[in-house]
Protein backbone atom coordinates (compact mmCIF):
# COMPACT_ATOMS: atom_id res chain seq x y z
CA UNK A 1 0.00 0.00 0.00
CA UNK A 2 1.15 3.15 -0.61
CA UNK A 3 2.58 5.30 2.05
CA UNK A 4 0.19 8.61 2.61
CA UNK A 5 0.37 11.90 3.60
CA UNK A 6 -0.46 12.85 7.06
CA UNK A 7 -3.06 14.64 6.11
CA UNK A 8 -4.48 12.79 3.99
CA UNK A 9 -7.87 10.87 4.56
CA UNK A 10 -7.30 7.23 6.21
CA UNK A 11 -9.72 4.92 5.28
CA UNK A 12 -9.00 2.56 8.04
CA UNK A 13 -9.77 5.74 10.73
CA UNK A 14 -13.14 6.00 8.60
CA UNK A 15 -16.05 7.26 10.94
CA UNK A 16 -18.05 4.74 9.81
CA UNK A 17 -21.45 4.41 7.67
CA UNK A 18 -25.22 5.52 8.62
CA UNK A 19 -25.95 1.90 8.84
CA UNK A 20 -23.18 -0.89 10.26
CA UNK A 21 -22.03 -3.35 7.45
CA UNK A 22 -21.62 -6.26 9.26
CA UNK A 23 -18.95 -8.12 6.23
CA UNK A 24 -16.68 -5.09 5.69
CA UNK A 25 -14.11 -6.53 8.15
CA UNK A 26 -13.97 -9.71 5.64
CA UNK A 27 -13.76 -7.53 2.57
CA UNK A 28 -10.11 -7.01 0.51
CA UNK A 29 -11.53 -3.37 -0.62
CA UNK A 30 -10.86 -0.50 1.97
CA UNK A 31 -13.84 1.57 3.31
CA UNK A 32 -13.26 4.22 -0.15
CA UNK A 33 -12.81 1.56 -2.42
CA UNK A 34 -16.25 0.18 -1.62
CA UNK A 35 -17.81 3.14 -1.59
CA UNK A 36 -16.65 3.85 -5.66
CA UNK A 37 -17.32 0.45 -6.28
CA UNK A 38 -21.12 1.10 -4.54
CA UNK A 39 -21.25 4.27 -6.93
CA UNK A 40 -20.10 2.69 -9.88
CA UNK A 41 -22.64 -0.31 -10.02
CA UNK A 42 -25.75 2.07 -8.88
CA UNK A 43 -28.50 2.88 -11.15
CA UNK A 44 -27.66 6.71 -11.08
CA UNK A 45 -24.66 6.31 -12.15
CA UNK A 46 -25.30 4.32 -15.38
CA UNK A 47 -28.00 6.88 -16.32
CA UNK A 48 -25.45 9.39 -16.82
CA UNK A 49 -24.95 7.89 -20.06
CA UNK A 50 -27.91 9.84 -21.54
CA UNK A 51 -27.57 12.77 -19.27
CA UNK A 52 -26.50 15.98 -21.13
CA UNK A 53 -23.06 17.70 -20.25
CA UNK A 54 -23.60 20.24 -22.55
CA UNK A 55 -25.07 19.02 -26.16
CA UNK A 56 -28.21 16.89 -25.90
CA UNK A 57 -27.20 13.13 -26.53
CA UNK A 58 -28.76 12.42 -29.71
CA UNK A 59 -27.05 15.99 -31.14
CA UNK A 60 -23.85 13.12 -32.07
CA UNK A 61 -22.51 10.21 -30.30
CA UNK A 62 -18.63 11.72 -29.84
CA UNK A 63 -20.20 14.55 -27.34
CA UNK A 64 -19.58 14.23 -23.80
CA UNK A 65 -22.18 13.37 -21.13
CA UNK A 66 -22.64 13.23 -17.71
CA UNK A 67 -21.46 10.11 -17.47
CA UNK A 68 -18.13 10.45 -19.40
CA UNK A 69 -17.33 13.90 -17.83
CA UNK A 70 -17.30 12.21 -14.35
CA UNK A 71 -15.26 9.57 -15.33
CA UNK A 72 -12.91 12.72 -16.54
CA UNK A 73 -12.73 14.50 -13.49
CA UNK A 74 -12.37 11.01 -11.81
CA UNK A 75 -9.44 10.07 -13.70
CA UNK A 76 -8.24 14.19 -12.77
CA UNK A 77 -8.45 14.11 -9.03
CA UNK A 78 -6.67 10.52 -8.78
CA UNK A 79 -3.95 11.97 -10.85
CA UNK A 80 -3.19 14.78 -8.24
CA UNK A 81 -4.87 13.26 -5.17
CA UNK A 82 -1.49 10.57 -6.12
CA UNK A 83 1.04 13.29 -6.57
CA UNK A 84 0.03 15.03 -3.48
CA UNK A 85 -0.06 11.21 -1.24
CA UNK A 86 -3.73 11.84 -0.76
CA UNK A 87 -6.44 8.76 -0.94
CA UNK A 88 -7.26 8.35 -4.19
CA UNK A 89 -9.97 5.83 -3.68
CA UNK A 90 -12.01 8.85 -1.82
CA UNK A 91 -11.35 11.26 -4.29
CA UNK A 92 -12.60 8.97 -7.05
CA UNK A 93 -15.51 8.19 -5.13
CA UNK A 94 -16.49 11.86 -4.33
CA UNK A 95 -15.43 12.65 -8.75
CA UNK A 96 -18.15 9.98 -9.13
CA UNK A 97 -20.70 10.70 -7.19
CA UNK A 98 -20.86 14.62 -7.36
CA UNK A 99 -23.12 14.75 -10.62
CA UNK A 100 -25.53 11.85 -9.69
CA UNK A 101 -28.22 13.92 -8.71
CA UNK A 102 -28.37 16.67 -11.77
CA UNK A 103 -31.80 16.01 -13.86
CA UNK A 104 -32.18 15.51 -17.71
CA UNK A 105 -30.73 18.13 -20.13
CA UNK A 106 -28.28 19.50 -17.40
CA UNK A 107 -28.26 22.95 -15.50
CA UNK A 108 -31.68 23.88 -18.29
CA UNK A 109 -33.60 20.88 -16.55
CA UNK A 110 -32.39 21.91 -13.13
CA UNK A 111 -33.44 25.42 -14.00
CA UNK A 112 -36.79 24.21 -14.83
CA UNK A 113 -37.37 21.95 -11.66
CA UNK A 114 -36.29 24.33 -9.60
CA UNK A 115 -38.67 27.22 -11.30
CA UNK A 116 -41.70 24.26 -11.02
CA UNK A 117 -40.90 23.44 -6.93
CA UNK A 118 -40.61 27.04 -6.22
CA UNK A 119 -43.58 26.72 -3.72
CA UNK A 120 -42.34 23.39 -2.76
CA UNK A 121 -39.17 24.20 -1.36
CA UNK A 122 -37.36 24.22 -4.73
CA UNK A 123 -34.60 21.75 -6.11
CA UNK A 124 -30.67 21.96 -6.64
CA UNK A 125 -28.55 18.64 -7.92
CA UNK A 126 -26.57 18.71 -4.93
CA UNK A 127 -29.32 18.10 -2.15
CA UNK A 128 -30.75 15.72 -4.97
CA UNK A 129 -27.28 13.67 -5.07
CA UNK A 130 -27.76 13.75 -1.46
CA UNK A 131 -31.21 12.12 -2.10
CA UNK A 132 -29.78 9.58 -4.54
CA UNK A 133 -26.94 8.41 -2.22
CA UNK A 134 -29.08 8.11 0.58
CA UNK A 135 -33.00 7.44 -0.46
CA UNK A 136 -33.48 6.94 -4.35
CA UNK A 137 -31.15 4.08 -4.68
CA UNK A 138 -33.42 1.23 -3.28
CA UNK A 139 -31.19 -1.84 -4.31
CA UNK A 140 -29.66 -3.27 -0.64
CA UNK A 141 -32.61 -5.33 1.22
CA UNK A 142 -31.64 -3.42 4.44
CA UNK A 143 -31.94 0.09 4.05
CA UNK A 144 -32.52 2.83 1.22
CA UNK A 145 -29.74 4.50 -0.37
CA UNK A 146 -25.97 3.47 -0.74
CA UNK A 147 -25.02 3.48 2.86
CA UNK A 148 -21.47 5.57 1.79
CA UNK A 149 -18.96 6.11 4.66
CA UNK A 150 -18.96 9.92 6.52
CA UNK A 151 -16.17 10.71 4.40
CA UNK A 152 -17.63 10.17 1.11
CA UNK A 153 -20.58 11.78 2.11
CA UNK A 154 -19.12 14.38 3.30
CA UNK A 155 -16.83 15.39 0.45
CA UNK A 156 -19.63 14.93 -2.06
CA UNK A 157 -22.34 17.34 -0.07
CA UNK A 158 -19.19 19.61 1.12
CA UNK A 159 -17.28 19.50 -2.43
CA UNK A 160 -17.82 23.07 -3.02
CA UNK A 161 -17.30 24.07 0.49
CA UNK A 162 -19.09 25.14 3.73
CA UNK A 163 -22.70 25.31 3.47
CA UNK A 164 -24.30 28.06 5.34
CA UNK A 165 -27.01 27.50 7.34
CA UNK A 166 -29.79 28.98 4.47
CA UNK A 167 -28.47 26.41 2.02
CA UNK A 168 -29.10 23.37 3.96
CA UNK A 169 -31.81 21.88 2.07
CA UNK A 170 -34.12 18.93 4.29
CA UNK A 171 -32.30 15.68 3.09
CA UNK A 172 -28.66 17.47 3.44
CA UNK A 173 -29.89 18.16 6.90
CA UNK A 174 -31.51 15.46 8.45
CA UNK A 175 -28.54 13.81 7.41
CA UNK A 176 -26.23 16.14 8.99
CA UNK A 177 -28.49 15.46 12.87
CA UNK A 178 -27.70 11.72 11.94
CA UNK A 179 -24.23 11.57 10.94
CA UNK A 180 -22.84 15.52 12.40
CA UNK A 181 -21.33 16.18 8.74
CA UNK A 182 -19.68 19.70 10.06
CA UNK A 183 -21.08 21.52 7.48
CA UNK A 184 -19.27 24.86 8.69
CA UNK A 185 -15.94 23.62 8.08
CA UNK A 186 -14.43 22.70 4.78
CA UNK A 187 -14.28 19.23 3.59
CA UNK A 188 -11.16 16.95 3.03
CA UNK A 189 -8.35 17.56 1.06
CA UNK A 190 -9.35 14.74 -1.47
CA UNK A 191 -12.84 16.12 -1.82
CA UNK A 192 -11.04 19.96 -2.48
CA UNK A 193 -9.39 18.42 -5.43
CA UNK A 194 -12.22 16.40 -6.70
CA UNK A 195 -14.10 19.90 -6.75
CA UNK A 196 -11.07 21.59 -8.55
CA UNK A 197 -10.54 18.39 -11.12
CA UNK A 198 -14.43 19.53 -12.50
CA UNK A 199 -13.76 22.80 -13.02
CA UNK A 200 -10.74 21.50 -15.10
CA UNK A 201 -12.40 18.48 -16.76
CA UNK A 202 -15.77 20.77 -18.44
CA UNK A 203 -13.47 23.92 -18.75
CA UNK A 204 -10.94 22.02 -21.25
CA UNK A 205 -13.50 19.42 -22.75
CA UNK A 206 -16.01 22.00 -23.22
CA UNK A 207 -13.42 23.76 -25.56
CA UNK A 208 -13.23 20.13 -27.21
CA UNK A 209 -16.81 19.83 -27.70
CA UNK A 210 -17.63 23.38 -28.80
CA UNK A 211 -14.62 23.21 -31.37
CA UNK A 212 -15.70 19.82 -32.66
CA UNK A 213 -19.67 21.41 -32.71
CA UNK A 214 -18.53 24.00 -35.06
CA UNK A 215 -19.63 26.48 -32.05
CA UNK A 216 -15.84 27.52 -31.45
CA UNK A 217 -13.32 29.06 -34.31
CA UNK A 218 -9.63 28.06 -33.03
CA UNK A 219 -8.72 30.77 -34.86
CA UNK A 220 -10.61 33.64 -32.63
CA UNK A 221 -9.12 31.63 -29.37
CA UNK A 222 -5.60 32.56 -30.56
CA UNK A 223 -5.89 35.70 -27.91
CA UNK A 224 -6.89 33.87 -24.88
CA UNK A 225 -4.93 33.05 -22.04
CA UNK A 226 -4.04 29.26 -21.73
CA UNK A 227 -6.02 28.30 -25.01
CA UNK A 228 -3.80 31.14 -27.24
CA UNK A 229 -0.39 29.87 -26.61
CA UNK A 230 -0.81 26.34 -27.05
CA UNK A 231 -2.96 26.99 -30.70
CA UNK A 232 -0.25 29.30 -31.43
CA UNK A 233 2.79 26.58 -30.35
CA UNK A 234 1.09 23.87 -32.04
CA UNK A 235 0.51 26.26 -35.17
CA UNK A 236 3.94 26.41 -35.05
CA UNK A 237 4.94 22.98 -34.55
CA UNK A 238 2.65 21.32 -36.66
CA UNK A 239 0.95 23.61 -38.95
CA UNK A 240 -2.96 23.48 -40.02
CA UNK A 241 -3.52 20.20 -37.84
CA UNK A 242 -7.29 17.91 -38.52
CA UNK A 243 -9.80 19.14 -36.27
CA UNK A 244 -9.41 15.93 -34.15
CA UNK A 245 -5.90 16.41 -33.61
CA UNK A 246 -6.03 19.87 -32.81
CA UNK A 247 -9.15 19.93 -30.19
CA UNK A 248 -7.27 16.11 -28.64
CA UNK A 249 -3.55 18.57 -28.45
CA UNK A 250 -5.40 21.58 -27.00
CA UNK A 251 -7.37 19.51 -24.38
CA UNK A 252 -4.53 17.80 -23.14
CA UNK A 253 -2.36 20.84 -22.89
CA UNK A 254 -5.22 22.84 -20.98
CA UNK A 255 -5.28 19.88 -18.30
CA UNK A 256 -1.24 19.93 -17.76
CA UNK A 257 -1.07 23.46 -17.59
CA UNK A 258 -3.97 23.77 -15.28
CA UNK A 259 -3.05 20.20 -13.05
CA UNK A 260 0.41 20.88 -12.48
CA UNK A 261 -0.53 25.04 -11.25
CA UNK A 262 -3.15 23.23 -8.66
CA UNK A 263 0.12 20.89 -7.84
CA UNK A 264 2.72 23.38 -7.01
CA UNK A 265 0.09 25.84 -5.48
CA UNK A 266 -1.28 23.35 -3.45
CA UNK A 267 2.11 21.83 -2.14
CA UNK A 268 3.18 25.62 -0.97
CA UNK A 269 -0.17 26.24 0.83
CA UNK A 270 0.42 23.08 2.50
CA UNK A 271 4.14 23.58 3.52
CA UNK A 272 2.95 26.81 4.82
CA UNK A 273 0.27 25.02 6.88
CA UNK A 274 1.92 21.74 7.71
CA UNK A 275 -1.62 20.34 8.26
CA UNK A 276 -0.66 16.87 10.68
CA UNK A 277 -4.01 15.56 10.19
CA UNK A 278 -6.97 15.12 8.03
CA UNK A 279 -9.28 17.48 10.52
CA UNK A 280 -6.12 20.19 10.36
CA UNK A 281 -7.26 20.36 6.90
CA UNK A 282 -11.02 20.87 7.31
CA UNK A 283 -11.02 23.50 10.37
CA UNK A 284 -8.64 25.67 7.84
CA UNK A 285 -9.91 28.64 7.44
CA UNK A 286 -9.51 28.48 3.81
CA UNK A 287 -9.43 25.60 1.21
CA UNK A 288 -5.84 24.30 1.15
CA UNK A 289 -6.45 22.81 -2.53
CA UNK A 290 -6.67 26.08 -4.98
CA UNK A 291 -5.17 27.60 -7.99
CA UNK A 292 -2.77 30.46 -7.97
CA UNK A 293 -4.02 34.02 -8.75
CA UNK A 294 -3.10 33.95 -12.62
CA UNK A 295 -4.49 30.36 -13.24
CA UNK A 296 -7.46 31.67 -11.54
CA UNK A 297 -7.57 34.64 -13.30
CA UNK A 298 -6.91 32.96 -16.62
CA UNK A 299 -9.49 30.11 -15.99
CA UNK A 300 -12.65 32.67 -15.18
CA UNK A 301 -11.34 34.46 -18.88
CA UNK A 302 -11.68 31.29 -20.25
CA UNK A 303 -15.26 30.41 -18.66
CA UNK A 304 -16.55 33.77 -19.81
CA UNK A 305 -15.64 33.07 -23.25
CA UNK A 306 -17.35 29.27 -22.78
CA UNK A 307 -20.15 31.24 -21.41
CA UNK A 308 -20.98 33.64 -24.51
CA UNK A 309 -19.71 31.19 -27.46
CA UNK A 310 -20.84 27.85 -26.31
CA UNK A 311 -23.00 27.80 -23.24
CA UNK A 312 -25.29 31.00 -24.50
CA UNK A 313 -25.16 30.13 -28.34
CA UNK A 314 -28.52 30.03 -30.17
CA UNK A 315 -28.20 26.47 -31.22
CA UNK A 316 -27.53 25.49 -27.07
CA UNK A 317 -30.16 28.19 -26.34
CA UNK A 318 -33.06 26.47 -28.27
CA UNK A 319 -32.30 23.35 -26.57
CA UNK A 320 -32.49 24.85 -23.44
CA UNK A 321 -35.45 26.75 -24.39
CA UNK A 322 -37.16 23.41 -25.30
CA UNK A 323 -35.84 21.19 -22.38
CA UNK A 324 -37.38 23.87 -20.07
CA UNK A 325 -40.68 23.92 -21.49
CA UNK A 326 -40.51 19.55 -21.35
CA UNK A 327 -39.45 19.72 -17.91
CA UNK A 328 -42.18 22.23 -16.66
CA UNK A 329 -45.18 20.65 -18.71
CA UNK A 330 -44.54 17.25 -17.10
CA UNK A 331 -44.02 18.49 -14.23
CA UNK A 332 -47.73 20.09 -13.99
CA UNK A 333 -49.50 17.66 -15.74
CA UNK A 334 -47.82 15.35 -13.06
CA UNK A 335 -49.39 17.06 -10.22
CA UNK A 336 -52.75 17.93 -11.97
CA UNK A 337 -53.19 13.99 -12.80
CA UNK A 338 -51.17 11.71 -10.52
CA UNK A 339 -53.12 8.94 -12.62
CA UNK A 340 -50.71 9.96 -15.57
CA UNK A 341 -47.52 8.47 -13.86
CA UNK A 342 -46.89 5.26 -13.85
CA UNK A 343 -48.27 2.78 -11.43
CA UNK A 344 -45.07 2.32 -9.07
CA UNK A 345 -44.72 5.98 -8.70
CA UNK A 346 -47.95 7.28 -7.99
CA UNK A 347 -47.74 5.69 -4.89
CA UNK A 348 -45.51 7.14 -1.73
CA UNK A 349 -44.83 5.00 1.19
CA UNK A 350 -48.09 3.14 0.24
CA UNK A 351 -50.11 6.52 0.31
CA UNK A 352 -51.33 7.64 -3.04
CA UNK A 353 -49.82 10.89 -4.09
CA UNK A 354 -53.60 12.76 -4.12
CA UNK A 355 -53.71 11.79 -0.02
CA UNK A 356 -50.39 13.05 1.46
CA UNK A 357 -48.76 16.64 1.70
CA UNK A 358 -48.41 18.56 -1.57
CA UNK A 359 -45.08 19.36 -0.76
CA UNK A 360 -44.46 15.90 -0.61
CA UNK A 361 -46.38 15.24 -3.59
CA UNK A 362 -44.01 17.52 -5.48
CA UNK A 363 -40.93 16.36 -4.17
CA UNK A 364 -41.76 12.46 -5.18
CA UNK A 365 -42.64 13.74 -8.71
CA UNK A 366 -39.66 16.12 -8.87
CA UNK A 367 -37.47 12.95 -7.63
CA UNK A 368 -39.27 11.20 -10.69
CA UNK A 369 -38.04 13.48 -13.21
CA UNK A 370 -34.79 14.49 -12.20
CA UNK A 371 -34.16 10.37 -12.58
CA UNK A 372 -34.96 10.69 -16.20
CA UNK A 373 -32.43 10.26 -18.63
CA UNK A 374 -32.51 12.82 -21.68
CA UNK A 375 -33.92 10.57 -24.02
CA UNK A 376 -36.47 8.73 -21.79
CA UNK A 377 -37.89 12.38 -21.08
CA UNK A 378 -38.45 13.29 -24.65
CA UNK A 379 -40.16 9.85 -25.03
CA UNK A 380 -42.05 10.46 -21.88
CA UNK A 381 -43.13 14.14 -23.03
CA UNK A 382 -43.66 12.40 -26.49
CA UNK A 383 -46.28 9.77 -25.05
CA UNK A 384 -47.67 12.32 -22.47
CA UNK A 385 -48.41 15.72 -25.09
CA UNK A 386 -48.07 14.29 -28.53
CA UNK A 387 -51.65 13.73 -30.44
CA UNK A 388 -51.48 9.85 -31.74
CA UNK A 389 -51.17 6.07 -30.42
CA UNK A 390 -49.81 6.41 -26.72
CA UNK A 391 -46.05 4.78 -27.46
CA UNK A 392 -44.58 2.23 -24.79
Amino acid sequence: MRHLANYASQANQSRGRQFPHQSEHEDMRSHFQRDRDRIIHSAAFRKMKYKTQVFIYHEGDYFRTRLTHSLEVSQIARTISRHLRLDEDLAEAVALAHDLGHTPFGHAGETALNQSMADYGGFDHNEQTARVLTKLEQCYAGYDGLNLTWETLEGVIKHNGPLAQSARRPTIAALDQDMALQLNSYASLEAQIANLADDIAYLAHDCDDGIRAGLLDPDKMLDLPLAGPILHRLKKDHGDLKTSRLVHELTRNLIKLAVMDLITETEQHLANAAPNTADDIRQADKPMARFSQSMSKDLTTLKDFLFAHVWRHYQVNRMTSKAKRLIKEMFSLFMDETNTLPNEWQYLDQNHLDDIDIHAKARHIADYIASMTDRFAVMEHERLFAPGPILR
